[in-house]
C-alpha cells in the first residue's frame, strides 16, 4: 500500500512536471458557442487567480487511483500552510496507513504497516519518478489554480468551444511539437465560460510520449474562496493509463490546524 501512496503523491507532481508530449485533447463534451474575449483580459484573469491563496486549507479528500494493474480507494486528510508545508494522511478502511509531510525543500513518508520511514530532499521524487519536484506546484493543485502562470511570459489564445483555452505556445507549435528549449513545457489553462474559475489544464513536453489532463469538475465556495470539489487527472503514458479521482469535503480555510508527523521509536528507514 505504501507504494501505491508514494505514487499517488507523485502523481499528483507528475500533473505539471512530467516531461510528455502526444496528440492534444480537450476536456469538452458538448459543444458550446462562446462570446470571443480578449486575450489579455483572459490573462489577467488567470493572474488574479493564480495569486489567492488561503493562509490554511483543510479537507477531506475520498481518493481513487486506478492505472493498467490496479483499482484503490482510500481516504486522504489534507493540511496546508501556505507557502511552507503540506500534510497528508493516509487512511484504508479507516485504519491510518501512512502520512507525509511535504515541505519546500523535502519530503517524508511514514508508513505504519511497514514501521518504516522516508526522509529526503525533494530531489527523490525525481529519482524515483523521473520527474522534478516544484512545492508551490503542489499547493496550486490543490487548490486548484493555474500552475506555473507567470504574465513575464508570452501566452497566446487557442479558440476552441466550450472553454476559453490560453496556451503557453501557439497552436501549430503544440501540433508540431517545437519547444524553445530543452526543458520547455506545453501547457494549457482551460477557462469556464463564465470567466469565474479554471476549469482545467492540458500538460504536456516534447521529449516523449506522455500527456497530463486535470478536469476540476466542480467547485464550491468555501470563505472567499472557491476550491476544487471534484477533481480527475488522467497520465497517459507509453506503459500505463493512471487515472485519480478526488472527491473533497469538510473543506475549511484560515482555521490552523497543527501538522503532526511522528516517527515512532524503533522504526527503520524504508528500504
Amino acid at each position: 500500500m505504501i507504494q501505491n501512496i508514494k505514487f499517488f503523491i507523485g502523481i499528483i507532481s507528475l500533473v505539471f512536471l512530467l516531461e510528455g508530449c502526444a496528440s492534444s485533447r480537450t476536456i469538452i463534451d458538448e459543444e458550446v458557442k462562446l462570446e470571443r474575449k480578449k486575450t489579455n483580459d483572459l490573462i489577467f484573469f488567470l493572474d488574479s487567480i493564480s495569486k489567492k491563496k488561503p493562509s490554511f486549507l483543510y479537507s477531506k479528500i475520498a481518493t481513487e487511483y486506478s492505472d493498467t494493474n490496479q483499482n484503490l480507494r482510500f481516504k486522504t486528510s489534507l493540511r496546508m500552510v501556505k507557502d511552507s508545508a503540506i500534510n497528508l494522511l493516509f487512511t484504508y478502511a479507516k485504519f491510518p496507513v501512512a502520512n507525509a509531510v511535504i515541505s519546500s525543500d523535502s519530503l517524508t513518508i511514514v508508513n505504519k504497516r511497514a514501521k518504516c520511514f522516508i526522509h529526503q530532499d525533494l530531489g527523490y521524487i525525481k529519482e524515483a519518478f523521473g520527474v522534478d519536484f516544484v512545492y508551490p506546484n503542489l499547493e496550486e493543485v490543490f487548490l486548484g489554480l493555474p500552475i506555473d502562470f507567470d504574465t513575464e511570459q508570452k501566452y497566446f489564445q487557442i479558440h476552441q468551444p466550450n472553454y476559453y483555452v490560453i496556451s503557453s505556445h501557439r497552436k501549430n507549435k503544440m501540433k508540431r511539437g517545437e519547444k524553445k528549449d530543452k526543458e520547455d513545457l506545453f501547457i494549457k489553462y482551460f477557462i469556464d465560460k463564465d470567466i469565474t474559475s479554471l476549469a482545467g489544464m492540458y500538460i504536456s513536453s516534447p521529449s516523449d510520449s506522455t500527456e497530463i489532463f486535470v478536469e476540476y469538475k466542480t467547485r464550491e465556495l468555501v470563505g472567499e474562496y472557491l476550491l476544487p470539489k471534484e477533481v480527475n487527472i488522467n497520465v497517459i503514458t507509453p506503459r500505463n493509463n493512471i487515472k485519480i479521482a478526488l472527491d473533497y469535503y469538510k473543506a475549511e480555510v484560515n482555521e490552523p490546524q497543527p501538522l503532526i508527523l511522528v516517527i515512532p521509536s524503533g522504526y527503520e528507514q524504508c528500504q
